[in-house]
């Protein structure tokens, strides 16, 4: 008697509801914390040529005062996206098939690079945001690139924050901006691929494709919970300590602007490092440069601060400590500061 091969059973409602749920949770979310604010932003950016004023605000004497003042202001920016940043990052590790994404974003290489930097685009979250959503990915063996490309291009390629650029600072530097970015978000990410740990270059992790049919079937409810607080646990305390300490350090890392600063290449690698370390929410680069530029900063230190300012920030590397190398992390912080200042020399040639 002849065996029949056997054929692959269509997954049912009860494999498809998790994927939709996660899909609409991040719809829902990201409309009103990201989506339909910007929209309206867009509008004030265009009418006024201004989003606001600089979160940096007046200076401070105190480190304290400094420290309470940043801290209540950004955190009251961005504690919406922050909430749902890890609600993803946890509901991603729950609800989404890991073959899915193993063979999206599983092989380290440019495809699966480049994969991670477009998957970017619809969240629009800072660095900080970000985090917990990459922390996800890589907990559930995303590859090196991919991961760095969805983070750093959360802030860098912002489609939103490209277009109130446009038309509060201009649009020649949303187009350095623009292609700066995609050199950033995808030569950053490959050469940190490049150079991490064997163990983290995940070409094993395919092999979870195989038995991705055997998933966890104990209670929902539980393993989410149980992902939540293991994520928010690895990535929240360490951010608002980070943001507090850099809130205090902001008294000596900000100088005082005027117009001999000029473009010189001093300040420009100054500011490429202060804006690699700092952390704002998404868009308050653009206040912030304007601010300085109305004070007689350069166009190559402006350029340099518009670039690093919002890629990666202390914050955001401290969160992501677990998940990556720490030469992994050191590799893409110097880099980011690095196309800071070319993109400073570049934008003191051209603009």
């Amino acid at each position: 008697m002849t065996t029949m091969p056997t054929v692959a059973q269509p997954r049912g409602l009860s494999f498809w509801w998790k994927p939709i749920l996660f899909l609409a949770v991040a719809v829902i979310g990201l409309y009103y914390v990201k989506w339909s604010p910007y929209y309206l932003k867009s509008f004030i950016a265009a009418d006024n040529h201004s989003i606001g004023a600089s979160i940096l605000g007046a200076p401070q004497d105190s480190p304290l005062s400094a420290a309470l003042a940043y801290a209540q202001v950004y955190f009251l920016a961005i504690w919406k996206a922050a909430v749902l940043a890890v609600i993803l990052g946890s509901l991603l590790q729950v609800l989404i098939p890991r073959d899915w994404l193993l063979s999206l974003f599983g092989r380290a290489g440019f495809g699966s690079t480049l994969r991670g930097g477009l998957f970017a685009l619809p969240g629009m979250m800072c660095s900080c945001c970000a985090a917990p959503v990459a922390a996800g990915m890589r907990r559930q063996q995303v590859s090196v690139g991919a991961a760095l490309a969805f983070w750093i291009a959360n802030p860098v390629l912002n489609p939103a924050t490209l277009v109130f650029m446009g038309f509060v600072l201009g649009w020649e530097f949303t187009a350095l901006r623009l292609v700066a970015g995609v050199i950033l978000v995808l030569g950053v990410s490959l050469i940190a691929q490049r150079i991490a740990s064997p163990e983290q270059v995940p070409e094993l992790a395919l092999e979870a494709v195989a038995d991705a049919s055997t998933t966890d079937q104990s209670n929902f409810m539980s393993r989410w919970a149980k992902t939540l607080w293991q994520l928010f646990w690895s990535t929240i305390p360490i951010y608002i300590v980070a943001v507090l300490v850099l809130g205090a350090a902001r008294v000596w890392l900000f100088p005082h602007v005027d117009a001999s600063m000029g473009n010189s290449l001093v300040w420009m690698v100054a500011l490429a490092a202060v804006g690699t370390l700092f952390v704002i929410p998404t868009a308050a680069e653009i206040p912030i440069v304007q601010t300085m530029l109305s004070l007689g900063l350069g166009t190559g230190p402006a350029v340099a601060l518009l670039m690093t300012l919002p890629s990666v920030s202390l914050p955001s590397l401290l969160m992501l400590r677990k998940s990556f190398d720490t030469k992994v992390l050191v590799t893409v912080a110097v880099l980011t500061m690095l196309v800071g200042v070319i993109s400073g020399l570049v934008g003191a040639a051209i603009l």
